[in-house]
């Protein structure tokens, strides 16, 4: 029990440290600091309060220790021996440890997409997924704002993803930071990426800020985390997508 103690507590203080380190810089460079050099690039114009930024603090905060508790399980207790993680990182080369990075953020996206619709279902909504959607206009520290349940949800794609694909523990390492970056800047409430993007490929497939900036405001549409694909496959993709972004 005291180790079970010692480690969770230490996988949360990382993981607290990583949500205020990479939601924060943002925060203050794009609400404080900047605010007036980026003013073009705010999607909604109003601001959210105070008190939206402490809520989304709380609940995050609350998400952490959630996921913190599941990535103990998978790393550290005798559940690990039903996952695919590996420790010799010859086993598959160093090669690999950037595949399966990104073959877990094709994974999550596939999971969220449809864990999301599920959370959208009237029956389910307000007691679960309407916590995120109290961020409707959202900033960087409503990445990990979700009620209890749905942090649970949320969490748990590490446990499928250690269960279908070889991952050593650097790349379950990147992949969290990878995906919780991308994640703050889809509720960054800024659009930063540069013109030529909008021309590329990249937009044809990837989500930006405006894309799940629009599914916070508009509480319909645009589910995909990191790709349109799975949006435009299902039609579920904002009819308003393309013109919001230009504009």
């Amino acid at each position: 029990m005291e180790q079970f103690i010692e480690i969770s507590t230490k996988l949360f203080a990382i993981s607290a440290i990583r949500y205020f380190v990479l939601a924060g810089i943002p925060f203050l460079l794009f609400y404080k600091l900047l605010h007036s050099k980026f003013s073009k690039s705010k999607i909604q114009a109003r601001l959210a309060s105070k008190n939206d930024f402490m809520r989304e603090v709380f609940y995050s905060m609350l998400s952490t220790a959630i996921m913190s508790v599941i990535a103990f399980v998978v790393l550290f207790t005798p559940f690990r021996e039903y996952t695919l993680i590996y420790t010799d990182i010859n086993t598959f080369g160093l090669w690999y440890i950037g595949l399966s990075v990104f073959l877990s953020l094709v994974i999550h996206d596939t999971y969220f997409y449809w864990m999301h619709r599920l959370l959208h279902h009237p029956k389910i909504f307000r007691y679960t997924h309407l916590v995120h959607h109290k961020s409707v206009n959202p900033s960087p520290w409503a990445s990990y704002s979700f009620h209890f349940f749905e942090a649970i949800t949320e969490g748990f794609v590490l446990v499928v993803i250690a269960m279908v694909l070889p991952m050593h523990p650097t790349s379950v390492a990147s992949f969290v930071v990878v995906a919780f970056m991308i994640n703050v800047y889809g509720h960054l409430g800024y659009e930063i990426m540069p013109k030529w993007f909008r021309h590329s490929w990249l937009f044809e497939i990837s989500n930006s800020s405006v894309y799940h900036n629009l599914h916070h405001s508009k509480f319909k549409g645009n589910y995909g985390l990191y790709f349109r694909v799975w949006d435009r496959m299902m039609k579920t993709e904002h009819p308003d997508y393309i013109k919001e972004y230009d504009k």
